[in-house]
């Protein structure tokens, strides 16, 4: 009898030990459900796709992603501002459930995060002005193009660029745009993000995209395991593709859509 009653006290001591890890085992999507509440990570400093304006308010394609998502989830949102050193260790530690900050895939980051289907464009093109003609490399010939000497864009620009382009290398990405601002150059080779900030400040340059030199999409971070919110996320996403939703926010803040993107 004593035998039965001390396994009886240790099995009840056993339940209450897991009561706390069968807690703790609740989902991320299960906990957004149940608080009403997502937080996503996003950027304040990489306009277009997220920064700070006028109002004080974060806003950007990252923004615009973000508030769908929970628009779409029937939730409130909670935007935490990151940085891109700290955006992949917040999704670890819980203090965010998503990450949608431009976050690229590679092997690195698949190690330690999942990542939903791609939402958006991230690429290194040309621009110029709409009154100029240029819809290929071809076209580059006998005019002037700025470059940030080094980049990526400048990589991609020096295989295809013809003979008698007129490439200018500039030292980083402001003294690029000025010169493309300034008219020192007639085309400007660079990142989505600079070309989409440069054309907000100038809109009296008329400029826009013209052809891609390098895509990069971007994919929302998701913590490894959390394979229900993922699945719900890609749901979304499919869906706002096939709407032409992602194509609008991808018009609304780069100047192009959204265009073919990953799975």
């Amino acid at each position: 009898m004593h035998a039965r009653r001390s396994i009886a006290i240790a099995l009840v001591a056993a339940a209450a030990a897991l009561a706390p890890l069968g807690a703790a085992a609740q989902t991320a999507l299960e906990t957004i459900n149940a608080k009403k509440l997502i937080t996503i990570a996003i950027p304040t400093d990489f306009p277009p796709y997220g920064f700070v304006g006028t109002d004080l308010k974060p806003q950007g394609l990252d923004i615009d992603m973000a508030n769908l998502i929970a628009a779409k989830l029937g939730v409130k949102i909670e935007l935490v501002p990151v940085t891109s050193a700290n955006r992949i260790p917040y999704l670890q530690t819980k203090k965010a459930d998503l990450v949608i900050s431009t976050l690229g895939k590679n092997p690195e980051r698949e190690k330690v995060i999942d990542f939903s289907a791609g939402y958006s464009p991230f690429y290194q093109a040309v621009f110029a002005a709409k009154s100029l003609s240029v819809k290929g490399a071809a076209d580059l010939a006998g005019k002037s193009v700025g470059v940030t000497r080094g980049a990526i864009e400048d990589m991609e620009l020096t295989k295809i660029a013809p003979p008698s382009a007129d490439v200018k290398r500039f030292e980083d990405n402001n003294a690029t745009v000025s010169a493309f601002v300034s008219g020192q150059v007639q085309v400007i080779a660079t990142g989505a993000s600079v070309a989409g900030n440069m054309m907000a400040r100038n809109p009296n340059l008329n400029t826009e995209y013209k052809f891609v030199l390098k895509d990069s999409p971007n994919f929302i971070g998701v913590a490894k395991g959390e394979d229900a919110l993922k699945a719900k996320v890609n749901e979304i996403i499919a869906a706002a593709k096939a709407s032409g939703e992602l194509d609008k926010m991808a018009l609304k803040w780069l100047g192009r859509p959204a265009g073919d993107l990953p799975d």
